[in-house]
Formats: structure tokens, sequence, C-alpha cells
């Protein structure tokens, strides 16, 4: 088990220095540089002295080799937009995404794994395909249509704020910033969650059917259990390894979402700061963006990956 651990926390890394170097690489190859928007204002040889300020003037290799032995000591740069310590900027950003992706993923758990334990059961009646027909209707709903449609309802219904959390930067007190994110965040939890929880509706339902149907399940119904408690006791634990596998690749789906969901919904995470960064070829700013999602992903599969390890022998005896 821990050479499993072991492996996965270098995969983990490589995962990161992966990402964070590839954004680097083409942003600073993208047309125009961080100075593009000041040109316009600045003379040409103060153009050039901002460019050597923020060591654009260097080779793509020392820019390269600068910034990576900045990012093994965990200095991440300073943004030229935001004129900030790059850092900084993502401890806040990164911890709005974390609530925005940990929230929708605890409200897809609690509606998908429920409705996939109904569905799952042999039932008559009309429910069962009007859950399994709402379910694939929000599988196909992209996160950008979903998060406009949530905007649009809270619009025209006033029940809850579009956007603005105004609180990102923690200047806020504490009591301040716990009621701006509960008003703020159920509108773009609610885009991510939905389309998450009806695939878990869809893999519960079917893992369930199938584990109610193996040997193990018959002989206990054979002893005299119930239906029910068989079911609850035998077949749904049986049931969740491959919803685990499922989370892994949940969790990439969440960072990849949120970043639409952000900018739609005016989210103050990491997915709008790497949208503003690009749109300022803030070179500092991508790298360590792409990097903390990257680092957030890669956390978050480990996780994934170790729990079913520790469920799983299988996986140990493989590792």
């Amino acid at each position: 088990m821990a050479i499993y651990c072991v492996r996965r926390i270098l995969l983990a890394l490589l995962l990161v220095w992966i990402a964070a170097s590839t954004a680097f690489v083409l942003t600073r190859f993208a047309p125009g540089d961080a100075t593009f928007v000041e040109e316009q204002f600045l003379a040409p040889a103060a153009r050039e002295a901002r460019r050597a300020q923020l060591g654009l003037d260097r080779p793509l290799a020392a820019q390269y080799a600068g910034w990576l032995a900045g990012m093994l000591r965990l200095d991440f740069g300073e943004s030229s937009l935001y004129a900030r310590p790059v850092g900084q900027l993502l401890r806040e950003r990164t911890v709005n995404t974390a609530i925005l992706a940990i929230t929708a993923l605890l409200l897809a758990t609690v509606l998908g794994v429920p409705a996939g334990i109904y569905t799952g059961r042999p039932r008559s009646g009309l429910t069962v395909p009007l859950v399994r027909g709402v379910s694939v209707t929000l599988v196909s709903l992209p996160p950008l249509v979903g998060s406009l449609l949530l905007v649009l309802l809270a619009a025209r219904t006033g029940w809850l704020p579009t956007g603005g959390m105004t609180s990102a930067d923690g200047s806020a007190s504490w009591a301040a910033w716990l009621g701006d994110v509960a008003a703020h965040l159920p509108v773009p939890a609610l885009a991510l969650a939905l389309p998450l929880a009806a695939t878990l509706e869809r893999l519960q339902s079917r893992a369930l059917a199938e584990a109610a149907g193996e040997p193990f399940v018959d002989a206990a119904r054979a002893r005299g259990v119930s239906s029910r408690d068989a079911l609850v006791r035998h077949a749904w634990p049986a049931s969740l390894a491959p919803l685990l596998g499922l989370y892994g690749l949940m969790v990439g789906t969440l960072f990849s979402g949120s970043f639409v969901v952000e900018v739609v919904t005016a989210w103050p995470g990491i997915g709008r700061l790497m949208v503003d960064a690009l749109r300022a070829r803030d070179l500092f700013l991508v790298a360590g963006a792409a990097a903390a999602g990257a680092m957030c992903l890669a956390t978050a599969t480990l996780i994934t990956d170790v729990l079913h390890a520790w469920l799983d022998p299988r996986i140990r005896e493989r590792a």
C-alpha cells in the first residue's frame, strides 16, 4: 500500500509540473505579452523598460528556468495584472474554487446516489422512468447551458443573486465572508452538481441492479433476509466500487466545468482568474493558475485512488 501511495504522489507531482509548464510555454508563445494593453500609452523606450522589469526580454529558456526554480520554492512570481504576488492570489481563489467544487460534489452525491438506489430497485409505475428521463436530460446538458439557465431563473425570480461575490480578497470579516459565500454559492454549485448527480444516478442504478443479481445476495435472501435488507446490507456496498472509480473522473469534470460556470456566474475562483490572466497575457499568473488547478485535481484523484485501493485489495496487489 505504501509503494502504491508513493507512486500516486509522484504521478500527481508530474501532472502539476506538466500542466504548469505547458501553460507557461503556450502563453509565452501566444501573440502579445503582458505589456500589450500598455503599449498604446507607453513610448517604445518605456515599454521596453517595462518588459525588462517583468523579465519578458529574456530568452524563453532563461525565463522558464527562473520560473521553475521559483516554483520549487513555492514562489510563483508577481502578477503584472494585479501587481500582487501570484501565490497570494492563488490562495484566495483556490479556497473559493475548492468551496464550489466540494459543495457541488456533496450535492451531486446527496441527490444522485439515493436516486440511483431508488431506480436500481425493481419497481412499477411512472416514477422510475421519470427520474431516468430527468437524469438523461441533465447528463446531456453542458455546464455552460445549465449555468445560463440557472442565472436566468435567478434573475427572473429574484430568489438568488446571479453573481457578484465581492469578498474574495480576504479583506472582509469572517461573518461577512460566510454570508457572501452562502448567498452566491447556490447558483454555481447547482450548475455543477446537477449533471454530476444525473451521472451518479445512472451508474448507481446500473451497479445496484447488477449487484442484486449476484449469488451472495440470493444466498442472503435464502437465509431469510428480507429483500430490502439484502439490497441495503449486501448489494449496495458491493455496488460502491464503480462509484469510487467515477469520483476521480468527476473531479476532473468539476474543475473543467467550473471554469465556465465561474465566468458565467461571476464566481471569483481559479477559473475566472485564469481567464483574466489569459486576456492580460499575465505569464506567471497563467502558469500559477494552471499549477493550482492541476494540484487540486491531482490531490482529489490521489485521495480517490487510495480509497479505491483500500476497498479493493486487487489494486494493491497489482501495484
